[in-house]
């Protein structure tokens, strides 16, 4: 199957996905909460930013290597942590971090994966990020992170928009619970999608946190408490404050949308700024991602770098967001519904999909180089 033909896009890998994974699965990784305007806000705004083609500008070649934090990537865009990554499809965090190091761009881990940073290590290269959820105990935030630096990552993600869990409506309606329960209703859907049960069997491991699990006694706990629910905190400055003062490595700070917080956290050491609303999964009412970067990067200034993310759904989303002041772009949602309807070749495949898309479309601008995006924008025209 040539997949250029037959999934061009990131929606045509969405579908792939939601007929090969359970239906669990797929409602955690695709929904929102609320009536899941967040995502709808973000997608509209994004749709709202337009360029300016030049024409007679000859052959261009499309410069896309991007330098962030110390390191030269050879693409502007990035793997987005994702929990539960190996709910989606069976050794997806191994495959997503394989493909990361093949391509030279970073793969994030969260800390609620189904993988631990041992399992992931020794295909990161030197390309392995780390997400980390704030945890109630100092000790315990003092144990892992001694952990993930030996691992191999240099990279720490604070994320700090998820002061409690959302409701994420259709993900409670499917019935998702980690580990999966063993009931009626979710063994029939596991047993409709037989690949993907397969692909758990020879992976030979049932899905959940393993990071956080391995902090938490098991004796005593419900079947069906994540780790992540008994161990997570509330972030806030101290946690921050002390976390830059433990963390020698890259520090990023993701989920910030108002530019006054932004100014205070560089100010407070963190090295660079990622821009988010956790595409819409935590609240439903704030701003457009993409609306609120621009503000940001006049607070913080030229220098810091900054991280976009949110509905990212072509490459000309990732141009759009490096014009309005991105350094660089983190793709979520579309790696796990790659990994999710393919596998291994579909993460090849969505790579391939956003770097022709962002060629194709520098190649109607005439722009040569990502930095002079900004000078094709409709407004600035």
């Amino acid at each position: 199957m040539d997949l250029d033909l037959s999934h061009p896009s990131i929606e045509d890998l969405r579908l792939a996905a939601r007929k090969r994974i359970p239906k669990f699965a797929f409602e955690y990784l695709d929904s929102a909460t609320g009536r899941e305007l967040g995502l709808k806000v973000n997608r509209d705004a994004l749709d709202a930013i337009g360029f300016m083609p030049s024409v007679l500008c000859g052959r261009t070649k499309a410069d896309l290597q991007t330098a962030l934090l110390g390191h030269t990537y050879d693409l502007p865009f990035g793997i987005a942590p994702v929990g539960m990554s190996g709910l989606m499809w069976a050794g997806a965090e191994r495959m997503l971090a394989q493909a990361a190091a093949s391509h030279n761009i970073p793969f994030t881990l969260s800390s609620v994966a189904v993988a631990s940073p041992e399992d992931v290590a020794p295909h990161i290269g030197q390309n392995g990020w780390f997400q980390h959820y704030p945890v109630n105990s100092a000790d315990l935030r003092r144990k892992m992170l001694p952990r993930i630096k030996t691992a191999g990552f240099h990279t720490l993600i604070i994320t700090v928009d998820v002061p409690e869990e959302s409701r994420r409506e259709r993900q409670r309606r499917a019935n998702l619970t980690v580990p999966p329960k063993a009931d009626l209703r979710t063994l029939t859907e596991m047993a409709a999608r037989p690949a993907w049960c397969l692909a758990h069997l020879r992976e030979g491991i049932m899905p959940r946190m393993r990071f956080f699990d391995d902090y938490v006694p098991q004796r005593g706990r419900e079947s069906f408490t994540h780790a992540g629910a008994l161990i997570r905190g509330i972030p806030d400055w101290q946690y921050l404050n002390e976390l830059r003062e433990e963390w020698d490595g890259n520090l990023v700070v993701k989920g910030v949308l108002r530019p006054e917080d932004a100014k205070r956290m560089v100010d407070m050491g963190a090295d660079c700024i990622w821009v988010s609303n956790h595409s819409g999964r935590q609240f439903e009412a704030g701003p457009a991602v993409i609306d609120q970067l621009p503000k940001v990067r006049a607070a913080v200034g030229p220098d810091v770098p900054l991280i976009y993310d949110s509905g990212v759904a072509w490459g000309l989303d990732i141009m759009r967001a490096r014009a309005l002041g991105a350094d660089f772009v983190m793709v979520g949602r579309a790696f796990q519904y790659a990994v999710a309807a393919f596998g291994a070749k579909g993460i090849e495949h969505l790579v391939h999909i956003l770097q022709a898309d962002i060629t194709a479309n520098m190649s109607q601008l005439g722009a040569e180089r990502l930095d002079e995006l900004a000078q094709y924008l409709l407004d600035a025209a």
